[in-house]
């Protein structure tokens, strides 16, 4: 599956999800560190790749609608540390395949995995 990864998003979650045959770019490695919002949001629509954040603002399902978009991952941890984050979201995704999420706005807490679809 395409996948950007935000700057807020670990690498070692982004290595686990190559490692698993996923096609995973990242804001840093593409430059666009810093960013506004929007930005990232358009690169990640423009290249069909959905996007793994820990930045709320995408969790707004009116700006954000199922099915208008490759889909959104917004992962939210009360503790979101680079080792809990990325077990959180692997063991997630243990149950739920990242393609799965296609064209849906999933949002992951430490109890579980809601996803809103089209």
């Amino acid at each position: 599956m395409k996948v950007k990864a935000d700057e807020n998003i670990p690498f070692r979650l982004v290595a686990a999800l190559r490692d698993a045959g996923h096609d995973v770019q990242t804001v840093p490695e593409e430059g666009l560190t810093s960013r506004p919002d929007m930005d990232i949001w358009s690169a990640a629509r423009r290249e069909g790749r959905l996007l793994i954040t820990q930045d709320l603002d995408f969790s707004d399902m009116r700006q954000f609608q199922p099915g208008t978009h490759p889909g959104l991952l917004v992962v939210r941890l009360r503790a979101p540390g680079a080792v809990a984050l990325a077990a959180r979201v692997s063991a997630a995704l243990k149950t739920t395949p990242l393609e799965s999420l296609a064209g849906c706005l999933a949002v992951l807490t430490e109890r579980k995995l809601r996803i809103k679809r089209a």
